[in-house]
C-alpha cells in the first residue's frame, strides 16, 4: 500500500487545532488509508483520503461535517470526531476512535477464524439491528452495510461499526452505491439510489450471513453460473434474485457440496427467525416499501432468540427452543427436538412465561441465564448493562436452583400451594413449577 502520510509525521485536527503524531500505518482501502495518532497519549484513529477519491467524492466535506455536528448514535459507531489536514500534504482526514484489538471482522467469522457462541451471533445481530435503528432514527442511512464496515467482540457480542464517511441524510443522492452482494436489488438493477429502505435489505444480508454463513440469494442458480461477470452479477442479485429457501419457488435451493452452511444451520434456528429471512427476501424483494423487515423487529425477535437458547445435557451444545413448532407438532409434553449436534433427546431447563397484558414472553432459564429490565418492563428499552436477575443454583443442592433478585426492591412470589412470601433484595425464589413472581410491572410464572 501507498502511504499517504509518513511515520512520526505531524498532522493538526482542524476544531481543536492540536498537534497529533503519526504512529503506525494500520491499513488502506479504496477510499484511502487508516493510521494510528497519538494526542496527547491518547490513541486515536485517522483516516486519510487519496486524492482522486476527494475529486470522486464532492460532497465528502460537507457529510464529514454534518456527522461531526450532529454526534454519532451511540458508542457503537466509530463516528468521524474531527477533520485533520496536515501541512505540506493535500487532501483531509478525520479523526475517530481507535478500534481495540478485541475486536474482530465479519470474514474471520465467515472463515471461522472466530467461532462466537450462538448467544454471542444472537447478540451481535440485536447489536447491529439496534445500532442501524439508532442511525436511521436521526434520518441518515448508512448507504454501504457489508462485512468490511462491522466488527465485533466475539466473547460478548458487542460490535463497532466503522467507515461512517459513507453516512449520508436518507435519500440524498451520492457517489456511494454499496457493496456488491449486499446491495439492494433495486439499486443493482440502477432503479434506485441508496436509502434506509435498502439498508434494510442490506441488514438482512448481514444477519443472514451472521446466523447461516452463507449469502441468501447463492444456491443452484449460482452454482450454474460458469462465467461471474457483470452479467451474470446482475441476474443474481438484481434482475432475477431468488431466495434460496422461498416457500413458492425451490428452484434456487443450496446444493449439497457447495452451500452446506445454509443446509445445515436453517433447520436449526425456530420458524419465528426463519419467518423474517423468507419476507426479507421474498416480499421485501417484491415489495421493498412495505415488505422489508424492520430494525425493530429484528431487535425483538433476536432478543427471543437469545431468550430460547437450551443447552444439550448429552454434548453440551446450544440448541433453540421452538414452542411453535413444538406445539404445531402436536406434542402435549412440549419436548424440544433432538439436539442437532449429537441427536440425543434434549431435556428443557426451567423456564419462566412472563406476561405484559396481553402478550406472553417465555425465557429459558440455563444455569447462566439472566433478565434484564425489558423483560419485566415492556416499556424499557433493551438494556443488558445492569440484570435484574440470574439463575442461582445452590451451593451444597445442585440440583436445586433459584432466581436471585437482584434489584433494590422486593420482590412477592406465590407458590402452586398458594403460599405468599416476599423476595427481597439479594434473595432467591426457588424454581419450582407453578410459582408466580410478581416483579411489580408483570408477573413470570415458572415451569419445569
Amino acid at each position: 500500500m501507498n502511504q499517504l502520510l509518513t511515520i512520526g509525521q505531524t498532522v493538526r485536527s482542524k476544531g481543536s487545532g492540536l498537534a497529533l503524531s503519526v504512529d503506525q500505518f494500520l491499513g488502506g482501502g479504496g477510499q484511502g488509508e487508516v493510521y494510528r495518532v497519538a494526542l496527547q497519549d491518547q490513541p486515536l484513529a485517522l483516516k486519510w483520503f487519496f486524492p482522486h477519491y476527494l475529486r470522486q467524492d464532492n460532497r465528502l466535506r460537507e457529510r464529514l461535517e454534518r456527522a461531526i455536528q450532529t454526534g454519532a448514535p451511540s458508542d457503537r459507531f466509530l463516528w468521524p470526531m474531527e477533520l485533520v489536514n496536515a501541512p505540506g500534504t493535500a487532501g483531509i482526514g478525520y479523526l475517530m476512535a481507535l478500534r481495540e484489538p478485541r475486536f474482530k471482522g465479519m470474514a474471520d467469522l465467515v472463515t471461522r477464524r472466530v467461532e462466537p457462541s450462538l448467544e454471542t451471533l444472537t447478540t451481535i445481530g440485536f447489536e447491529l439491528a439496534h445500532s442501524y435503528l439508532q442511525l436511521h432514527a436521526k434520518g441518515l442511512c448508512y448507504r454501504d452495510i457489508s462485512f468490511g464496515n462491522v466488527f465485533f467482540d466475539p466473547r460478548s457480542g458487542e460490535v463497532r461499526i466503522c467507515d461512517n464517511d459513507n453516512v449520508d441524510i436518507d435519500g440524498q443522492p451520492g457517489t456511494i452505491g454499496g457493496t456488491a452482494r449486499f446491495m439492494a436489488p433495486e439499486i443493482v438493477r440502477g432503479d434506485s439510489t441508496p436509502s434506509t429502505q435498502t439498508d434494510l435489505f442490506s441488514l438482512a444480508v448481514l444477519l443472514f450471513y451472521l446466523l447461516m454463513n452463507h449469502h441468501p440469494l447463492e444456491g443452484a442458480r449460482e452454482a450454474a453460473i460458469r462465467c461471474f461477470d457483470l452479467p451474470a452479477m446482475t441476474r443474481l442479485y438484481g434482475s432475477e434474485p431468488l431466495f434460496i429457501f422461498d416457500p413458492g419457488d425451490d428452484s434456487n435451493r443450496p446444493v449439497a457440496g457447495l452451500h452446506d452452511n445454509a443446509l445445515a444451520f436453517w433447520p436449526i434456528y425456530p420458524n419465528f427467525v426463519r419467518q423474517l429471512f423468507v419476507r426479507s427476501f421474498t416480499e421485501g424483494i417484491r415489495d421493498p416499501a412495505h415488505g422489508r423487515v424492520r430494525e425493530s423487529e429484528w431487535r425483538a425477535v433476536l432478543v427471543r432468540l437469545r431468550d430460547s437458547i437450551i443447552y444439550c445435557p448429552s454434548c453440551g451444545a446450544e440448541n433453540f427452543y421452538d414452542a411453535e413448532a413444538v406445539r404445531a407438532a402436536g406434542d402435549p409434553g412440549h419436548a424440544p427436538a433432538p439436539c442437532w449436534a449429537c441427536n440425543q433427546i434434549m431435556r428443557l431447563p426451567p423456564r419462566i412465561r412472563l406476561t405484559h397484558g396481553t402478550s406472553h414472553q417465555v425465557v429459558m432459564l440455563r444455569h447462566n441465564s439472566r433478565l434484564y429490565p425489558h423483560h419485566v418492563d415492556s416499556g424499557r428499552t433493551y438494556d443488558f448493562s445492569q440484570p435484574i436477575a440470574e439463575v442461582m443454583i445452590h451451593p451444597h443442592h445442585p440440583h436445586v436452583w433459584g432466581l436471585k433478585n437482584l434489584t433494590p426492591e422486593k420482590w412477592v412470589a406465590t407458590t402452586r400451594q398458594g403460599e405468599v412470601h416476599d423476595v427481597p433484595p439479594g434473595k432467591n425464589v426457588t424454581l419450582a413449577t407453578g410459582t408466580r413472581i410478581h416483579f411489580g410491572s408483570c408477573e413470570g410464572e415458572l415451569r419445569l
